[in-house]
């Protein structure tokens, strides 16, 4: 299935023009991580008709409003609609303090557990590992503390070719195909050679979500080779004095970024409320990085074979 990401909300500082604040949902082998959380991302949630409660990861890039004030209405209603399972939610110091002492003071608990993780956003580190992917942490050069986080696929199992596959074979066996390993008999000879009657496992694919930043070459060491990456692109080139001094960076420096990094693919969000039209910034992203397109909400960009 590989990686699949929904583009919830791509706006900088405040909703207009129709577009939302940074939000994100990352799709990978039918399990949801959520990228940050501006205001309204519920609604884009149901929008695009996403079930709540099958996220089960969510990660804060930073504490700015705009990526992370969306976040308690939906923790309250994923309380509201019943919600047991824990949830694990990821981000720079502070986040915790901030979702307890709105907890505090309303008086209320929810009815499923939080694991709060602190992430060290000046640290590149695994922050989360499961069955199919580990998350590495990307310290960003912004006003505040600030990560970005790099999806990287586990190597996936080998393919069996079903129509090859004798009769009554064990699950353990099967598995064991999986992995790569002959079918061996009682005395250790094989007799099923892993090689005759499988494929190689399908490509494994990377994310990198950086999200507010301003130029700076020290991540493209992390991101190095990723199939996707997100770098905002608050302003255009014509604007890079305002985009410095506010810790963001410009289309074509996210291009940069990307053919530095010598990743596959580009997507350009985190747009200023100034640009009504989109297509100057990719434009301008193009002339640098030919691969490079908008982080249009709504739209899925998916990274398989």
């Amino acid at each position: 299935m590989g990686i699949r990401i929904k583009i919830l909300g791509s706006n900088s500082a405040a909703p207009a023009h129709r577009r939302h604040h940074t939000s994100q949902l990352l799709n990978i082998e039918g399990k949801y991580y959520l990228m940050d959380c501006g205001e309204g991302t519920q609604l884009q949630l149901k929008r695009f008709h996403i079930k709540a409660q099958r996220i089960n990861h969510i990660f804060i890039s930073h504490l700015h409003g705009d990526h992370y004030l969306g976040l308690m209405g939906l923790l309250s209603t994923m309380h509201l609609m019943g919600r047991s399972k824990k949830l694990d939610l990821y981000g720079p110091r502070g986040l915790s303090e901030i979702i307890t002492m709105q907890l505090k003071y309303s008086e209320t608990v929810f009815n499923y557990p939080i694991n709060f993780v602190e992430v060290d956003t000046s640290v590149s580190k695994v922050v989360h590992e499961d069955d199919f992917v580990e998350v590495i942490s990307i310290p960003l050069n912004h006003r505040i503390p600030c990560s970005g986080y790099l999806f990287r696929e586990k190597k996936k199992n080998r393919r069996l070719i079903k129509d090859l596959l004798p009769p009554n074979l064990s699950i353990r066996n099967i598995t064991k195909l999986k992995h790569g390993e002959d079918i061996l008999n009682e005395d250790g000879e094989v007799v099923i050679k892993n090689e005759e009657i499988t494929m190689p496992p399908k490509k494994s694919f990377s994310y990198a979500f950086c999200s507010d930043t301003k130029y700076d070459e020290s991540i493209v060491p992390i991101i190095k080779g990723a199939d996707m990456l997100y770098h905002e692109s608050t302003f255009l080139e014509e604007h890079a004095d305002r985009a410095a001094r506010t810790f963001h960076s410009t289309a074509k420096e996210a291009a940069t970024i990307a053919k530095k990094a010598e990743v596959g693919k580009l997507l350009l969000g985190h747009f200023s409320i100034r640009y009504k039209e989109l297509q100057p910034l990719e434009d301008e992203a193009k002339a640098v990085f030919e691969e490079s397109q908008l982080a249009i909400e709504g739209e899925d960009f998916v990274l398989d074979l």
